[in-house]
């Protein structure tokens, strides 16, 4: 028998799209095969939630399973499948013509010649990871190698830029059809970690640096962490606190137009116990 897709993701069937895809990433999390290698049970499981997600997390496709038009792994079940009190097809105003939904489609399709098109093989099904990535590699980009769930090892490209929620896309690296067809893609949603550094603005970086009260009065240089490494940062004579100067070129590393980095000064006083500076505070 076809497995209930709501109970593979322990939701109800009344579950809204928030829900389905905070019980997805707790499976993800649970049962991953990188944080259990060689356990070929969690690696079933975890194939298993990601093709219930991948049908229930797609609002058509979650409509058609609902509907009884589609099994448990995506493929159509004909006049032989009811849902949700929902009529199995819909009836076309020609004898031989079928209507949008109609599942005869098909089945006429074989039957006449009569200019209608045959349906191709049907393709595999998709299959949906969660990658978590630096902060650093989201601006930078990065090559990441991805265990898949069925053992492979892919070298992924992290394009500068990318945001948290994002998917990208392997082509052909899902499940097999069962069929001749093509197989399915690889789905990774991307989570960028946060930074305790800078926080994105765009494709500008935004982050604060202290300067010595001395720095600051009289000019000179800091050192600032950026993401592709330090930095000397000028500081002109005379600057305060809450001064925004840019470093050009290194905020998101876009091909051929990279953002900027702001800097927020923040002036600090060493040692605010010094007593020359008591005396200056002073008028003496």
């Amino acid at each position: 028998m076809s497995k209930d897709l709501y109970s593979v993701l322990g939701v109800s069937r009344n579950a809204d799209a928030a829900e389905l895809r905070r019980a997805y990433k707790r499976k993800a999390k649970e049962l991953h095969p990188d944080l259990h290698p060689g356990d070929k049970a969690k690696a079933e499981a975890f194939k298993a939630a990601s093709s219930a997600y991948e049908i229930l997390g797609d609002e058509g496709k979650r409509k058609k399973y609902d509907r009884g038009e589609i099994d448990s792994e995506g493929n159509p079940k004909g006049f032989f499948g009811q849902g949700g009190g929902q009529q199995p097809f819909q009836r076309s105003s020609h004898p031989h013509s079928g209507g949008a939904g109609d599942p005869f489609e098909d089945i006429l399709s074989g039957m006449f010649s009569g200019g209608r098109r045959r349906p191709g093989p049907s393709k595999g099904s998709d299959v949906r990871y969660i990658v978590d990535i630096s902060f650093e590699d989201a601006v930078s980009g990065a090559k990441r190698e991805m265990k898949m769930a069925d053992g492979r090892v892919l070298n992924v490209s992290i394009p500068a830029g990318v945001e948290s929620g994002q998917t990208l896309r392997l082509k052909s690296q899902g499940q097999p059809a069962k069929g001749k067809g093509p197989p399915g893609d690889a789905l990774l949603e991307v989570n960028v970690r946060k930074s305790p550094v800078w926080t994105k603005d765009g494709v500008d970086l935004r982050m604060s640096v202290g300067v010595p009260l001395k720095t600051a009065v009289l000019g000179g240089s800091v050192d600032v962490m950026t993401p592709a490494g330090d930095v000397t940062l000028k500081i002109p004579e005379g600057s305060n606190t809450g001064a925004l100067l840019r470093l050009r070129g290194k905020g998101v590393q876009i091909p051929g137009k990279p953002g900027n980095l702001y800097v927020r000064l923040e002036i600090m006083i060493e040692n605010p116990k010094d007593p020359g500076l008591r005396d200056w505070a002073r008028g003496r």
